[in-house]
């Protein structure tokens, strides 16, 4: 199975192949509108503005389930994105991103990553506290932790690294640049 072979459907609910995407390297993110790190939103529009012509697409996926940080429907949610942040990249319809119900995308981004933690910041921190709460060995695990969780994929499609949330632009950004 390839990235090119998954369907998703854009905010405003057409169906669309991410094989239309073929070529680009892309940058798949899942986000919320009322999490600590929604200011990424920022950072990534600054990515997407740098390196779009030179072949970078970010696709944003709403997620509901950490915290129920991204209330709204689709509409609320990218009239915020655009409104607030003026991100003029790709955004999707909302999606679960682990259990049962997760997009078939995000089961194949997941089970082809690892975790490898959150790195040693005080948000880093802070994040690890909160999910030993609800779970002593989530780190034991593949699934998507947070808001903010970045896929790299690279112009053939394959899948090149997976940063959490707490991971700094800076380091994205190069390993990008290392793909242009």
């Amino acid at each position: 199975m390839s990235i090119y072979d998954f369907k998703v459907k854009t905010q405003d609910g057409k169906e669309i192949s991410l094989s239309d995407y073929k070529g680009k390297i892309l940058l798949i993110v899942n986000t919320a509108t009322g999490c600590g790190f929604t200011p990424q939103y920022d950072e990534l529009q600054d990515l997407y503005e740098a390196y779009s012509d030179k072949g970078l697409e970010i696709l944003d996926f709403p997620c509901n389930q950490f915290g129920e940080q991204a209330p709204g429907s689709d509409s609320q949610i990218h009239s915020f994105c655009t409104g607030r942040y003026g991100i003029t990249f790709p955004q999707f319809s909302k999606v679960e991103v682990n259990g049962d119900n997760a997009s078939e995308l995000f089961k194949w981004l997941t089970s082809n990553t690892n975790f490898e933690g959150f790195g040693s910041s005080p948000m880093a921190v802070r994040l690890d506290k909160i999910l030993k709460q609800m779970d002593e060995n989530y780190q034991n695990s593949s699934s998507i932790k947070w808001n903010f969780t970045k896929f790299l994929i690279d112009r053939n499609g394959s899948l090149i690294s997976r940063f959490e949330p707490t991971e700094e632009i800076k380091n994205i950004e190069e390993k990008i640049k290392e793909l242009l």
